[in-house]
């Protein structure tokens, strides 16, 4: 019995000992750019790989020094970014043990870099097919982007490499000269020097400026009970101009009555074609004239949208790439839009008659701007998204459905009204198809001059009467300074850039202090114009726009192949070194006057001046540094505090240079408020009442309650 017992145990544990464990099996490595991404994409792509996120850039030129090896052909010595260690090691150790590793960062030069740096890193071929690229992020597009992969694209790298260098070369060679000479904390770039120079060009044209003046004659007319108006166009058939009160005179003195003949009926047909779909910086300026949003703002949204947003189901694309400067759209596309346009308003709005055949695995990495689905329209995405991606994702996706739609058609009138040798002339435009204006008009468009007019019916040999002629002198205007949206338009049409360099542009020269916003208009500081000064005198090559233009074309023959990156260098470098040994012999140190404050120190007595900080304007003594009193600039808005009853509200600016309002007894009293307060309480809860600005309206809401007065322009 006890031999049988052993022999069972035996077998058992025997049993034991055999039983293997499976070898659990290898996953596929995809590294993208930000973590939003690589959930997304980890989703669409399933369990066999393994999606993580680079966070940006892992390598750059070191940035306390040039980094660039002059005698070795400007060879870039790049070091890994400062406290991304652990971050490279956990890649390494993930691209170790995976079956094989894709890169997918961003379709454009930086995302190619982005690549070729994680390549160098964990150790893979170049020549490897690893690189996958997608223009946005929805199931079918990345999974198609997985079947065909490619080599990195070394030409594009080259490209993002050359402009780095040279940018780095720039910045690296002025900037210390302008610390040294004018002030620290200054700098100097190819872009940002030019887009200084439009600003400071435009507030000379400005103040060089001298208004004419010229008048004009408007004249209501009627025909029976039917009202019109048109203005005076000239004398004997020819346009002419009125320069003064004379002219004006001369034309009132030759009309004798009130009877005129309505002498040419002029009808016209005119089509007025869809607008393309965004790039980068119509996007831009279109966000700006019409959801007042600022360019960082714009271009943050739409990453958000691009990355992915959680629809319930998981998260989905809702945007195609947003940095680009094509106007293309896939056949698939176009087919989609046709599709909804057709089921939404019907055939006749579709500009597309037939449809449009899709090349097979065709990835189209330099699209337009667009939705990712036509189908997912605004509507239905309102309830997933904030406030500010539901504005930005409704604009992008109207103007590229109404760049798949007919024309509008438009009927013209004009009527010349005359009397002996004066002439008047009316122009009247109705809307007689509104094709792509259903869904979409342009800023342009939101002007008078370009809205309905609708004109009695009028027959030549008609006869109308003036009820009234009514003269006014004019002054013609200046140029009106750059708005962000005009700047970026200018910066676009002079090729100046890229749309993906010109949020942080703008953002770099207000933080060096170089321009400032005056109701939303750029105007240049004093600091702005000494450093311009300087660099237009020492360095002339880098603010002028033919040569900033040529950079950017060979900077595209790299991209293209045409030419190595370290030849453009070489052709830059060579005569920019002569510029910056001159500057370093010749240049002047300026000495910046301190603006005074009007007010004496109430601790030495000494006046105040007015100081540039890292945070804005502040006061300080004069008597520096034998007294350091210092002073934050704040203006009352002659409203008592609503907290204590005893200070007064001030203007203040937060680190990020925004207005805030607080009260002139803090520490004392803590009250802060985003809002201006108006000194008025709420009639429903008895709190403090303030102003809300929202775009271009004003509104007084409550600060407590959800009182709320009629909002104000």
């Amino acid at each position: 019995m006890a031999t049988a017992t052993t022999t069972k145990t035996t077998k058992k544990s025997t049993a034991k000992k055999t039983t293997k464990k499976r070898a659990t099996p290898k996953k596929n490595l995809v590294i993208v750019e930000s973590p939003a991404k690589a959930k997304t994409i980890e989703k669409y792509l399933g369990r066999n790989y393994k999606v993580v996120a680079s966070v940006g850039h892992i390598r750059d030129l070191k940035k306390s020094s040039m980094s660039i090896d002059f005698e070795n052909n400007y060879e870039p010595q790049y070091i890994n970014i400062r406290g991304k260690g652990p971050l490279i090691n956990e890649l390494k150790k993930e691209a170790k043990k995976a079956k094989q590793v894709f890169l997918a960062s961003d379709p454009d030069r930086e995302g190619e870099a982005i690549s070729w740096h994680l390549s160098h890193i964990l150790g893979l071929d170049d020549h490897d097919k690893n690189r996958v690229v997608f223009n946005e992020i929805t199931k079918d597009a990345v999974k198609n982007a997985f079947v065909e992969p490619r080599a990195i694209d070394m030409d594009l790298v080259d490209a993002q490499q050359a402009r780095r260098v040279l940018d780095r070369i720039v910045g690296y060679s002025i900037s210390p000269l302008l610390w040294k000479k004018v002030k620290k904390g200054l700098s100097a770039g190819r872009v940002q020097s030019v887009a200084l120079k439009l600003i400071i060009d435009r507030e000379n044209e400005i103040k060089a400026f001298k208004p004419e003046e010229y008048w004009t004659i408007d004249g209501a007319f009627k025909k029976g009970a039917k009202k019109f108006q048109a203005s005076f166009y000239g004398l004997d058939g020819k346009k002419l101009k009125l320069n003064n009160n004379d002219d004006v005179k001369d034309v009132l003195s030759r009309i004798t009555s009130d009877d005129f003949n309505v002498d040419k009926v002029e009808k016209k047909e005119r089509r007025r074609n869809a607008p393309l779909p965004y790039t980068t910086s119509s996007l831009q300026q279109d966000a700006a004239n019409k959801i007042n949003f600022r360019t960082r703002k714009t271009m943050m949204v739409a990453q958000q949208l691009y990355e992915g947003i959680n629809l319930g189901s998981g998260a989905q694309g809702l945007i195609t790439y947003m940095r680009t400067d094509s106007t293309r759209i896939s056949p698939v596309a176009q087919n989609q839009a046709a599709e909804f346009i057709t089921e939404r308003f019907g055939s006749k709005y579709s500009k597309h008659g037939s449809k449009v055949k899709n090349s097979s695995g065709a990835q189209d990495a330099h699209e337009a701007i667009r939705p990712s689905s036509t189908m997912r329209t605004p509507e239905d995405m309102k309830s997933f998204l904030t406030k500010d991606q539901y504005r930005l994702y409704k604009l992008i996706w109207e103007r590229f459905v109404a760049s798949q739609m007919a024309p509008a058609i438009l009927d013209t009138v004009s009527l010349d009204i005359t009397q002996g040798d004066i002439k008047f002339r009316a122009n009247g435009q109705t809307i007689k198809f509104k094709g792509f204006m259903t869904l979409y008009v342009e800023t342009k468009d939101d002007s008078d001059s370009e809205k309905e007019n609708k004109l009695p019916k009028l027959e030549q040999g008609d006869k109308v009467t003036a009820t009234q002629i009514e003269p006014a002198q004019h002054y013609t205007q200046p140029p009106p300074r750059y708005t962000e949206a005009r700047l970026v338009k200018t910066l676009e049409e002079l090729k100046i850039g890229r749309p993906s360099t010109y949020a942080p542009t703008i953002d770099t020269i207000q933080k060096r202090n170089y321009v400032k916003l005056e109701s939303k208009r750029f105007v240049p500081t004093e600091l702005g114009e000494i450093v311009h000064e300087q660099v237009k005198e020492y360095f002339p090559e880098i603010i002028d726009v033919e040569f900033t233009v040529n950079m950017e074309t060979l900077l595209d023959k790299i991209a293209e192949g045409d030419i190595t990156w370290r030849k453009v260098i070489d052709g830059f470098f060579s005569s920019f070194k002569q510029d910056v040994e001159r500057a370093e012999e010749e240049m002047e140190k300026i000495e910046i006057k301190d603006e005074p404050a009007g007010e004496d120190c109430e601790v030495c007595g000494s006046p105040m001046v007015i100081k540039m900080g890292r945070y804005g304007k502040f006061m300080a003594c004069s008597n520096f540094p034998d007294c350091r009193n210092t002073k934050a600039i704040v203006k009352s808005i002659g409203v008592k505090c609503p907290k204590c009853n005893d200070g007064d509200v001030v203007e203040r600016k937060s680190k990020k240079n925004r207005v805030f309002y607080g009260c002139s007894k803090y520490p004392e009293c803590d009250f802060i408020s985003w809002d201006k307060p108006i000194g008025r309480d709420c009639p429903k809860c008895n709190q403090y009442l303030v102003e809300n600005k929202k775009g271009k309206t004003t509104q007084v809401i409550c600060s407590n309650c959800d009182y709320k007065e009629a909002a104000q322009k």
